[in-house]
């Protein structure tokens, strides 16, 4: 059974909140899909330090702040009848830093939570950009020390 990752990287710009998106290459999975980081976890690594490495290999950022997001990804693919529980993290990118795709993805954009039905095609996805976005701009709301990850 694979064991995936998603990522959501986003910035902080005059206090609101954007997420980075990527268009996927046509010649891979999801082709010509706008998405965020995903990818498998490999045997030796844990799901965060995955995360780690698929946002550094897919775009070459760091993390300022790199956390667990309470809650999963899930959904049901039918080709090989497995329900999929995808741990999720967010990751806080400096404002002014540089991009640099990999073959996987042929462009970026920046969008707020509230578009990203836009783009996002996978409910869950939305759901959990409209999380991250809530706990980062609500007032009520923040990342508990428990689901910042050291890195």
């Amino acid at each position: 059974m694979k064991k995936l990752i998603d990522v959501y990287p986003y910035r902080l710009v005059e206090g609101k909140v954007q997420f980075l998106v990527f268009m996927r290459s046509s010649r891979k999975i999801y082709a010509g899909q706008w998405r965020m980081i995903g990818g498998k976890i490999k045997p030796e690594e844990t799901s965060w330090q995955a995360g780690l490495r698929e946002l550094r290999e897919e775009t070459g950022l760091k993390p300022a702040k790199f956390w667990t997001i309470p809650s999963v990804n899930q959904f049901y693919e039918h080709k090989t009848d497995m329900i999929h529980a995808i741990p999720a993290f967010a990751a806080q990118i400096p404002e002014s830093a540089q991009i640099d795709l990999d073959d996987e993805h042929t462009d970026f954009k920046w969008i707020s939570a509230n578009d990203a039905a836009e783009y996002l095609k996978w409910p869950e996805q939305q759901r959990l950009i409209k999380l991250v976005d809530e706990i980062l701009t609500n007032d009520i709301q923040e990342i508990l020390p428990e689901w910042i990850i050291e890195i």
